[in-house]
């Protein structure tokens, strides 16, 4: 038996594609780092976007020679490959930890480690210390008593599958208002600071309407001339619960004006 073959058949060739490798090289750039720094960065308790985000700024900074810089979030976002709201809640954590520094909407790593203020780990490996195990309530192990043992009495329990499902301790999340993304035109020490004065006044920001109605206002301020932090400060200069709009007018630099020359000609000049 004769096999012949079939011109309209095409043959099976596998697809070869040439992949460029990547290699990193000092000569494409290279940052100038401290190793204390870099060290206390790699064991800091952060989480993933904040740890992102810390690193990011550091190469937006000091990759350009530059110990603070004026960095959009949606640079930090593109770089650390999250969303524009999450990096900006990351940064704006940081600065309240003292990671970052914030000055005149510039941002930078605060190489004062000493000044860093992030919670400690209580989870070494497979150990849990003391100091973790003191937020375990008692809602996590509740006692069984007899009676809930006994087997007709389990047999009566029915499960409600209508029940919602609620967090330990029947509380709902506290609200953070740091979480909801900061305007870029805001300063962030500042509105950090008023956030903090206000939960040590005992009267925290509860809901997301009053940060966006706090942020209106302050848009507001700015564009009738006002600077926004000058408005916190004055509230909690004065003890104030609100923000509130400067009764002052915006002062306005005058222009000094050419004299006009005078016509009179003092004796003994003709």
């Amino acid at each position: 038996m004769s096999l012949a073959y079939d011109e309209t058949v095409t043959p099976i060739r596998p697809n070869l594609r040439v992949v460029e490798s990547r290699v990193a090289d000092t000569d494409n750039g290279f940052i100038m780092l401290a190793m204390e720094l870099y060290e206390e960065l790699i064991g800091a308790n952060l989480t993933k976007n904040q740890a992102k985000v810390a690193h990011a700024i550091c190469r937006k900074t000091y990759g350009f020679k530059k110990k603070m810089d004026r960095i959009a979030d949606s640079q930090l976002a593109e770089l650390c490959r999250i969303s524009r709201p999450k990096a900006n809640i990351a940064k704006n954590e940081l600065i309240g930890m003292n990671v970052i520094l914030s000055e005149g909407g510039r941002i930078g790593p605060n190489k004062n480690i000493s000044e860093w203020k992030i919670p400690e780990s209580s989870l070494i490996g497979n150990i849990v210390t003391k100091k973790g195990t003191e937020s375990v309530t008692k809602l996590v192990t509740p006692v069984v008593t007899k009676k809930g043992t006994h087997k007709r009495n389990t047999l009566k329990i029915k499960e409600n599958t209508n029940t919602p499902l609620i967090p330990q301790g029947g509380k709902t999340p506290k609200f953070n208002p740091l979480d909801i993304p900061i305007p870029e035109w805001l300063n962030c020490a500042a509105w950090t600071e008023w956030v903090q004065y206000r939960g040590q006044s005992k009267k925290p920001i509860k809901t997301e309407i009053s940060v966006t109605k706090a942020f209106n206002i302050l848009k507001q301020c700015l564009d009738e001339g006002h600077d926004p932090a000058e408005v916190i400060n004055m509230s909690i200069a004065s003890g104030y619960q609100g923000l509130f709009k400067p009764k002052y007018p915006v002062r306005k630099v005058g222009v000094a004006q050419p004299a006009k020359p005078s016509n009179h000609i003092p004796e003994g000049f003709q």
